[in-house]
């Protein structure tokens, strides 16, 4: 039997119970045991999990936890360079990319508004989020815990809020993507991409009040959904400010709505 004192940090406490919140507790285990299977027993996924050091010195997820090993587990730092260290996760996502769980559809549509390339399907399984994630280099955004605790998990988050704007905001704080924003570059419905096109390009689809007062269209080029700037455009953009908070004037806000 070999005990070990263990303490996690920031975020990595909401997977804890109260008692075990940001201290140092003690912690009994027997047989062989790597740090990575240790962290997962303690209800921690590995996905969270960025820096572990033992005894001040950083370790990767195949170290085999000794008894008297004093550990200290650390989230994933998004926005503060630790390259001198053993950063546990791969090298950084260039391009933040998203697919969601079941529960998270509202918060999947409000990525896209932000202009995040987000998949989402009601009736992805759990084997296939994961496959998503794990050959398309996305991050999994989940309310399930345990889908994070997967071997071939690289890269995800779990979800604290479970109001949707509340969620956006979470994950924008969370990626640091504030600044990486584009508004009403994607389809809301699909994902695709938006392309401003000639009013004569989709001028048979239009209603008649429509055509008389908007000029400037895009039309989505995987779902061919059309959007424009009508009555929604300013509380959506109102929307995406409360979001962003301080960063809100630095972006640049295009199109639109659509019908």
């Amino acid at each position: 039997m070999a005990t070990i004192e263990v303490r996690f940090y920031e975020e990595l406490n909401d997977f804890l119970p109260a008692y075990r919140r940001k201290i140092g507790f003690t912690h009994t285990f027997c047989g062989r045991v790597s740090v990575k299977d240790l962290i997962e027993s303690l209800g921690v996924p590995h996905t969270e999990v960025d820096l572990i050091l033992v005894h001040g010195q950083s370790v990767d997820f195949s170290y085999l936890v000794q008894d008297a090993d004093r550990i200290s587990v650390y989230p994933v730092f998004e926005a503060l360079d630790i390259s001198p260290i053993l950063r546990l996760r791969p090298k950084p996502l260039r391009v933040t990319r998203f697919v969601a769980d079941i529960h998270l559809g509202k918060l999947a549509r409000l990525l896209r508004l932000l202009g995040f390339d987000s998949l989402y399907r009601n009736d992805y399984t759990d084997d296939t989020l994961a496959e998503i994630s794990s050959t398309e280099g996305r991050i999994l955004l989940t309310r399930d815990s345990g889908l994070l605790k997967r071997r071939v998990m690289t890269h995800g988050y779990w979800i604290r809020r479970r109001e949707p704007q509340e969620q956006l905001r979470e994950v924008v704080l969370r990626f640091d993507l504030a600044r990486s924003v584009a508004p009403f570059s994607r389809c809301l419905d699909c994902n695709g991409l938006l392309e401003e096109v000639a009013k004569e390009e989709v001028l048979d689809r239009l209603q008649p009040s429509t055509r008389r007062d908007f000029r400037e269209f895009w039309l989505c080029r995987g779902c061919s959904k059309v959007y424009w700037k009508g009555s929604h455009y300013q509380r959506m953009r109102d929307r995406i400010s409360w979001i962003l908070g301080d960063h809100a004037n630095t972006i640049e806000i295009l199109p639109p709505r659509s019908e």
